[in-house]
């Protein structure tokens, strides 16, 4: 992942943001600098406007944290909803579909995660959206397992063991080459589903996988190449 800009650093300079240049600015000084940090003035001074235009798009602060809030439950809770949601002719095919949140940032920020989780832990009320997120993730994973014919109680507790393995990842900040994860794929999916996956499987998937983290490196050396 790209590191998160600081707000401190002035990293949209422009003379008139829009909502959601603001909104991205807020983001990038919760991921980096905590919620406490998340304050009007640095965001004016990081977009290179007047205070006064945050009332524009926002009310008061409050409305702005509500937003960040509404955006994470958008892109990292939602995703998981839609990731579960998926057709899947195995389980073993249905968690890979949830695997992919982890593995894509552009569906699951796992940063982003991170510092609601730290806000949460300071602020009661979104601690209580946060478990209420929580709750939302497990239960559709939950009915993934119940899909694929596991009874009620089994099915709810893979889905915790799965989800708290993830978030427990993050939790900890785990370190790992990509070669490492995919060698321990296969194992994760017995351990998850009870079922042996097909070699066939983990290959496509590492080919998926492989091909999607290659795409950056070529998209920008087709950019290159086209500005010449």
């Amino acid at each position: 992942m790209k590191p998160v800009p600081s707000v401190s650093s002035g990293s949209y300079p422009q003379t008139k943001a829009s909502r959601e240049d603001w909104l991205r600015a807020a983001l990038d000084s919760l991921v980096a600098e905590g919620i406490e940090q998340v304050r009007i003035l640095p965001l004016a001074k990081a977009l290179s406007v007047s205070r006064s235009s945050f009332y524009w798009y926002f009310k008061h602060r409050q409305d702005l944290l509500d937003q960040l809030l509404k955006r994470w439950q958008e892109k990292n809770t939602q995703s998981i909803v839609q990731q579960s949601q998926l057709p899947s002719d195995t389980i073993i095919q249905g968690v890979l579909h949830i695997f992919e949140c982890w593995t894509d940032d552009k569906r699951f920020d796992p940063r982003l995660d991170s510092a609601i989780r730290d806000w949460a832990r300071r602020s009661k009320p979104v601690r209580k959206i946060v478990d209420k997120a929580d709750e939302k993730r497990v239960e559709t994973i939950t009915q993934l397992f119940r899909r694929h014919g596991y009874k009620e109680t089994e099915a709810f507790i893979r889905a915790r063991v799965l989800y708290f393995t993830q978030i427990g990842y993050y939790a900890l900040d785990v370190k790992e080459t990509l070669r490492q994860r995919h060698s321990y794929l296969g194992p994760y999916l017995k351990s998850f589903t009870g079922h042996e996956p097909h070699p066939a499987e983990i290959a496509a998937w590492n080919r998926q996988i492989t091909r999607r983290r290659r795409a950056p490196a070529e998209n920008n050396r087709v950019e290159v190449a086209f500005q010449r």
